[in-house]
């Protein structure tokens, strides 16, 4: 909603207003109007004083409230993992019916109420910020469906599906900042909705310079100076929160292992090739069954639930005969191969099955946490062609190339990567890996998957219920 031009601070209570927001605006403009005439000492000065206050506060005010729901995201889905497993551990064959049962419900729900709600997360903030003016006030980045996202990837974490937090985050952080930015009146553009999910990634994460690149990669067509500064007072804001309240902490461990110069050169083109091979099949099966071309999938699409109860049981499958592994975000096996742990060579093909079956089902949740885990198999994989290398070091290099692969976006991985496994000594065989794995991901799959996956929200401006969705049209 855009604002009016403000010539001066009275006139601002006759301005039509959200229903919703009203009394709580209403409340803002008397007590902003008033400081605005304190600190400028006259009312002539006191509209420019006033717009810029409330950009701050949009900005600082929304930064702290997603740091705070981020925060309480992940702890409600570690919440989920751990009630799953002990679920598993009373009843080892519950996940044949438990799991199927809850794809299907998932979808059913997110399809008939929720369909702004599907997927990741990421394509619906793409999708908003091409127009923002149209798309604040619809159903990509509202409040209604960001809560139902959360909901919904808990209730898949719940029934053990392979998806990640990071995404879902993206969407609430988006929705937070045109709530908090719509209360107060401040104009709403694009950058408004590149800080938001800039701010989320760096909250989920613990990786406040992730988010910037992240914005600069994927969010944003047009990165200005004045977006840059916008995303990076929330970015910081969100950072300390999440410092503040679970501490300075590296998300998936410390690796301290350094590879020496022929060994570089020698396994960071097979990794390259490797992830990204991997990662850019990934995109391209969920693009090419996003656009249904082949008559069978369309017969697929037509059946939703029925579907996503198929993908529950393929999950249920997996996670049995890899004694859980595959389960959820993956994020305990992949910190064990980072620290050099270890685990079965057939950890990385088994989570990249489960992470596509969870994917093509067309229920919420995001896809970034499960791809690191597949890229952690797969640099598992290589470390029997290396073994006379850290295996740690390895890994590392896996993952950065299978998830470049499948996001297309190198230096967001790079930064990731070094700042949630400390592997600081590895930043130019990161920066190799990440650039060749992207020109192969590019062969497999030119179209950069959260771009593709946005088309189909381009233009939502309406909640329209649908209880039939195209279910694998999202990540």
């Amino acid at each position: 909603m855009a604002s009016p031009r403000l010539k001066q601070a009275r006139p601002l209570a006759r301005f039509r207003i959200n229903v919703k927001d009203g009394a709580m605006a209403a409340s803002l403009d008397t007590f902003l109007a008033r400081l605005a005439r304190l600190t400028n000492g006259s009312v002539g000065r006191s509209g420019e004083a006033l717009r810029r206050l409330r950009r701050r506060l949009a900005t600082g005010g929304g930064a702290v409230l997603l740091g705070l729901a981020a925060l309480a995201f992940a702890r409600a889905g570690d919440t989920a993992q751990a009630l799953f497993t002990r679920l598993v551990a009373a009843i080892p064959y519950a996940p044949l019916l438990l799991t199927p049962a809850l794809f299907a419900a998932v979808v059913y729900v997110t399809g008939r109420w929720f369909p702004a709600a599907r997927g990741s997360g990421i394509p619906q903030v793409i999708a908003a910020a091409r127009d923002p003016q149209d798309q604040v006030t619809g159903p990509l980045v509202s409040l209604r469906t960001a809560f139902a996202k959360v909901g919904l990837t808990l209730a898949m974490l719940l029934g053990g599906g392979s998806v990640g937090r990071e995404g879902p985050t993206v969407q609430l952080s988006a929705a937070i900042m045109v709530w908090i930015s719509r209360v107060l009146r401040v104009p709403i553009g694009a950058g408004v909705l590149i800080a938001g999910g800039a701010a989320g990634v760096a909250a989920a994460f613990n990786t406040p310079l992730a988010g910037v690149a992240f914005a600069i990669e994927e969010l944003a067509s047009a990165y200005e100076q004045k977006v840059a500064v916008l995303v990076m007072a929330a970015v910081m804001i969100a950072g300390l929160v999440s410092l503040g309240i679970a501490g300075d902490y590296v998300y998936f461990g410390t690796m301290g292992q350094t590879l020496g110069v022929r060994a570089v050169l020698l396994v960071t083109p097979v990794a390259a090739v490797a992830g990204g091979l991997t990662g850019g099949l990934f995109s391209r099966i969920v693009l090419d069954i996003a656009e249904a071309a082949h008559p069978a999938v369309r017969r697929l699409k037509e059946r939703p639930v029925l579907f996503a109860a198929g993908c529950g049981l393929v999950v249920a499958l997996l996670g049995l005969t890899s004694t859980g592994t595959t389960w959820g975000t993956g994020y305990a096996a992949t910190r064990q191969l980072v620290e050099g742990h270890g685990q079965p060579l057939w950890f990385g093909p088994a989570k990249f099955a489960a992470a596509l079956a969870t994917t093509l089902s067309g229920a919420p949740g995001g896809v970034f946490a499960p791809s690191l885990a597949v890229g952690a198999g797969v640099g598992n994989l290589l470390t029997v062609l290396f073994p006379a290398d850290p295996p740690g070091a390895i890994v590392v290099l896996g993952m950065i190339a299978y998830f470049v692969g499948v996001v297309r976006a190198p230096l967001t991985a790079v930064i990731i990567i070094s700042e949630t496994t400390a592997s600081r000594g590895l930043i130019i065989p990161l920066f190799a890996t990440a650039l060749l794995a992207d020109a192969i991901g590019a062969w497999v799959c030119p179209t950069r998957l959260y771009h593709g996956l946005a088309k189909p929200f381009i233009g939502v401006r309406e909640h329209v219920p649908d209880c039939r969705p195209n279910p694998p049209s999202s990540i």
